[in-house]
């Protein structure tokens, strides 16, 4: 099928590298288009949400990133794979450039950082609705707030689903393994939206949005409160829910950590 009239011949794109290698092993065939809009639209590819993001929409560590504006006329009306590429409206998506969306490493045993104690960590307000219900304020997230986070909330990423991402890929930073906690998320999956429950997988993975890695690496260093602040301005409540569960998981390491770039800096 050839891009309808009035659309580009191809549309260029950047990928994850867990992105690429999905679509290399997806069957040809049609796709449900599970959201679409100016800024992104969201496929089902198997059971996995792929998007596919402008310049101007959150990036995803589950999209291919276009460097245009809006997505202009490739509106989504359709989707399918061909011999590996996605196609929106019968225009293809050429990969080019590979992103790395993996967070930055963190050093658990380094000190020096500005992470609070665990019973200082304030949630913001945009996420007190969340969290004082489930009384998890001031106390470490444990295994039987898992079941009570994932699905709760509104939207197409829940903030319940917010917050555990961003405990989950705090730990990955760190190095830190949290088995049982990564089984019961896997297990309720199911109980979330398709994008959100593909978003917990990509934090099961250590894959994160910019601001979320900026935020990581800034750890310890002046830049730390603004990197913070731009990633809790992400979405209506997403980037202030990631921020807070990651703040409850550096508060409850051993040792909290700072960002390996940071170390270096200070030797």
């Amino acid at each position: 099928m050839s891009p309808s009239p009035g659309l580009p011949a191809s549309l260029p794109v950047s990928a994850p590298p867990r992105v690429r290698d999905r679509l290399r092993a997806a069957p040809d065939g049609s796709l449900r288009v599970v959201h679409r809009g100016r800024d992104a639209v969201y496929v089902d590819l198997d059971g996995w949400c792929l998007g596919v993001v402008s310049a101007a929409a959150s990036a995803v560590p589950c999209a291919l990133r276009s460097r245009n504006a809006d997505l202009g006329a490739v509106a989504g009306r359709s989707a399918y794979v061909r011999a590996g590429v996605l196609h929106l409206d019968g225009t293809p998506l050429v990969v080019g450039r590979v992103l790395c969306v993996s967070a930055p490493r963190l050093d658990p045993r380094a000190s020096g950082t500005t992470a609070s104690p665990i019973t200082q960590v304030i949630p913001p307000t945009t996420v007190v609705g969340l969290v004082a219900p489930l009384g998890l304020v001031g106390r470490p997230l444990g295994l039987d707030d898992v079941a009570r986070l994932v699905g709760r909330g509104d939207g197409l990423t829940p903030s319940g689903d917010d917050l555990l991402c961003g405990w989950l890929a705090a730990h990955r930073a760190a190095g830190v393994p949290t088995p049982e906690v990564d089984e019961a998320v896997r297990a309720l999956l199911p109980g979330t939206t398709l994008l959100s429950a593909t978003l917990l997988d990509c934090a099961l993975h250590g894959e994160v949005l910019p601001q979320f890695s900026a935020w990581l690496a800034a750890l310890g260093t002046p830049a730390e409160a603004d990197r913070a602040a731009v990633l809790q301005s992400v979405g209506h409540s997403s980037g202030a829910a990631l921020l807070y569960g990651a703040r409850l998981a550096l508060a409850s390491l051993p040792r909290p950590p700072i960002s390996t770039h940071q170390k270096e800096v200070a030797a």
